[in-house]
Formats: C-alpha cells, structure tokens, sequence
C-alpha cells in the first residue's frame, strides 16, 4: 500500500472521528469554552452592557479582593454551605435510604412521601420554609415555646439563618434517598451473609460491606453536592428577602444577605454585581472564582477517591 493511499486512509478516518465528535465539540465550544474565555476577557476590562468594553488591568480584581465588601461574606458562607451543607445532605440522604431499605411493609409510601418535598419548587419551598420558621408567628417556633424549649429568629438572626437554610436543603433530600436506596438495594447479599456468619456486628457490616460497595456514589453525591452548592443562590435570595419584609418591584435594588449578610453568596454577588450595578467586569472576576473554587473541590475530591472507594478493603 503506498505512502499516498495510507495519508488518504488516516485522513478520511480523522474526518469520520470530527464528524461523530462535533456535536459534543460544538456544544463545548459554544456553552463552555466561549462563554469561560469572555469572561475571563471581561475580568480584565471595564464593562457596562452598553458602551464597548475598555481594558482596565488589575482593577476589577483588585476592587473585589479588597474593596468590595461583600466578597469575603460571601465566600466564607458558600465555604460553609459546601462544607456543612453538602455533608449534612449526604449523611443524612444516606441514612434515609437505609431506612427505606429496612423497611419491609409500606416502603413504596415512605419512599414517596420522603421524595415529594424535593418535587416543591425552589421558591416556594424557601417561602413555606420563612412562614413555619417566623419567629413570631411560625408554627415551628409556637410548638417549640409550648414545650418551653428556645425559641430561635430563624431567617431573622444571623446565628441561625445558616442553619435554617440547611434544614431546609434537607427537607428536599429525596434525589440523594432515591440514589443512595438504589445503590444499597445493589450490595451482594452474600457478602452479608457472610459477614454475618463471621460474627460481624451491624455497625461492622456497615463499614466493611455497605461501605466499599457504595463508596463510588457517596462520591458522586458528594462532588455533584459541592458543584450544585457553589451555584446556590435562589433559596437564600428568597428567604432573605421575604424575612427582610422588603417586597422589591421592578427596578428596585436590593442588596441580598438579609441578616447581616449571613444568606449572602457567591452567586448572588455575581447577579448583584452584573445585573444590579451593572459592572460586568467585577461580576467577571467572581464567576472566575467561583470556576475556580468548585476545580478546586472537585479536584481534590477525585485525587481522594482511591481512598473512599478502597474503605474496608483492609
């Protein structure tokens, strides 16, 4: 076969890959890599929307590292709200589902009833949420005070507006309980049976067969946990506003984090920045680090696997 014809083959064959690959690539040039490039372009630049973009350095950077006073709030609650938040969700997503599986008469029910809540719309939930939690005449807090428990302001204190939030992401926990029950219902039932004859407790069968068996899905509960977490922005947004009492209208500013800035994120600094002061570049810079952040997460988080996957193998 000569030189020509093979040159011929290899080219027509590369062109066959491009052909079944370019749906994926036009998809991630247009949605990914474009949209990742301008904003890194417009990072650099001073942006309105309306005139022309002009190049400015530094600045944008420098103004929200260390002048704009929302940033550090914001990043210290995304922080807490990956951190806190997420493995709340994933231990007790979990523990529903080991619930649900045990449960021998009626799961379908419970499985139902645990997974409606996570069909409630965003805002209406974080609306229901700031009504059963009002700290004067809430459901939640009356019950609380006629068992002479304290009462806490909920989405009105910034001690517990945090914790309010994670209560309410909770609530919604049935997209974790339907993965994590169909990933238990997957264990080998022989390896129980095992483990029981070699007198290994529950908490035992737990660690060393439940476990291993489901470490890659705690895994990807987790990592999607930490992607969906840096993007959260409509529940705090909502509860902040409805407890502030400020009934914003069109073209009304509103500057979120209601209380003291304790439901204050990443996300919505961008929206404020870009939609409210209309400083694209600024709001440039924390989409950047919020990109940069959730990378970061994720990286770290499958450099680990090895050692969640490989839990028990000892």
């Amino acid at each position: 076969m000569s030189t020509h014809t093979l040159r011929s083959k290899r080219r027509r064959s590369a062109l066959r890959t491009l052909a079944f690959l370019s749906p994926w690539l036009i998809g991630f040039g247009v949605f990914f890599a474009y949209p990742l490039i301008a904003t890194v372009y417009f990072s650099f630049t001073q942006y309105d929307g309306f005139r022309p973009p002009v190049f400015n350095g530094l600045e944008n950077w420098t103004y929200v590292f260390s002048q704009y006073r929302l940033f550090v709030p914001a990043l210290e609650n995304t922080l807490w709200f990956v951190v806190v938040m997420v493995g709340c969700r994933v231990v007790f997503g979990l523990g529903i589902g080991l619930l649900v599986v045990r449960i021998k008469t009626g799961g379908g029910v419970f499985r139902t009833l645990f997974y409606l809540p996570y069909l409630a719309p965003p805002v209406a939930a974080s609306l229901a949420f700031v009504f059963l939690l009002n700290p004067g005449t809430g459901p939640v807090n009356s019950f609380l005070e006629s068992a002479g428990l304290p009462a806490p302001g909920w989405f009105t204190d910034a001690d517990w507006s945090r914790p309010a939030l994670t209560a309410l992401a909770l609530w919604g926990i049935g997209d974790l309980m339907v993965i994590f029950t169909a990933a238990l219902l997957d264990v080998p039932k022989d390896q129980y049976e095992a483990a029981e004859l070699d007198g290994a407790s529950a908490f035992q069968r737990f660690r060393f067969v439940t476990l291993p068996n489901i470490a890659p899905i705690v895994l990807f509960a987790v990592v999607t946990g930490v992607i969906q977490t840096m993007q959260y922005y409509t529940q705090p947004l909502v509860a902040g506003k409805v407890a502030s009492g400020i009934i914003g209208g069109s073209g009304q500013q509103f500057e979120p984090g209601y209380p003291e800035k304790s439901t204050l994120t990443l996300p919505q600094l961008v929206y404020d920045l870009g939609f409210q002061r209309f400083d694209y570049g600024s709001a440039a810079v924390v989409a950047l680090v919020l990109f940069a952040l959730s990378m970061l997460f994720t990286a770290v988080l499958m450099r680990r696997r090895g050692g969640l996957i490989g839990v028990g193998d000892r």
